[in-house]
């Protein structure tokens, strides 16, 4: 028999899907009494800070916990260490904040934003994409979004860190420069289907937003 001409089968098309998302995530859940999760440490439920030195990075229920890359490959820890070093280079405090009650990008950071002293936040999710929010503006509204997530590098991670900073400092800012490229939506729209719907999965109705530790 020909395979190419028969019909393809639900079964198919599904186990096709679940291998997809199995290279993107892993099997083994974690157990609920872990703190320790990869290499983020969880610290319990955030408490609102005064402190206006203070950053927000805020991170996606999923980030660095299930999901470990953005859709193009870099490593979640690699990425958000670049973010945390552009802040403390404008002589600013990072703080990591991980959203657990949506899985939309400007919600979390614009939640986040309004935990931090200094009242702006950057949110990222699982598969990269990013924004820089400020508390007082809607969540859809933002200060810079990065939405193209297949083409933002380690140094555009870096910079987004630092606008982010000199945000909070009141200084001008030059928006990180954004490339577009019209070839990255169809490329990449099945895997980012996948990865916002295996992120949306961990969301918690009314969860916690939770203070999270990088390591060095």
């Amino acid at each position: 028999m020909n395979t190419f001409n028969r019909d393809i089968t639900v079964e198919e098309i599904v186990e096709a899907v679940n291998k997809v998302i199995s290279t993107m995530t892993e099997s083994k859940m974690p157990t609920e009494d872990k703190t320790q999760v990869g290499e983020l440490k969880q610290l319990g439920t955030v408490k609102p800070s005064q402190d206006v030195k203070e950053v927000g990075v805020a991170i996606g229920p999923a980030y660095g916990l299930h999901i470990h890359k953005t859709i193009n490959g870099l490593d979640h820890m690699v990425v958000l260490k670049e973010i945390l070093a552009g802040i403390e280079e404008e002589g600013m405090i990072p703080r990591v904040i991980r959203g657990t009650r949506t899985s939309d990008v400007a919600f979390i950071a614009n939640d986040v934003a309004k935990l931090v002293g200094s009242g702006i936040a950057v949110g990222i999710q699982s598969k990269g994409t990013t924004v820089i929010h400020q508390k007082d503006l809607y969540p859809l509204t933002n200060l810079e979004l990065f939405p193209q997530a297949p083409i933002i590098t380690l140094k555009m991670y870096r910079q987004i860190g630092k606008n982010a900073a000199k945000y909070a400092k009141g200084e001008q800012v030059k928006p990180v420069k954004v490339i577009n490229d019209i070839t990255s939506r169809p490329k990449y729209q099945v895997r980012a289907a996948l990865m916002h719907t295996k992120e949306t999965e961990y969301v918690v109705k009314r969860g916690p937003y939770i203070e999270i530790e990088v390591p060095m």
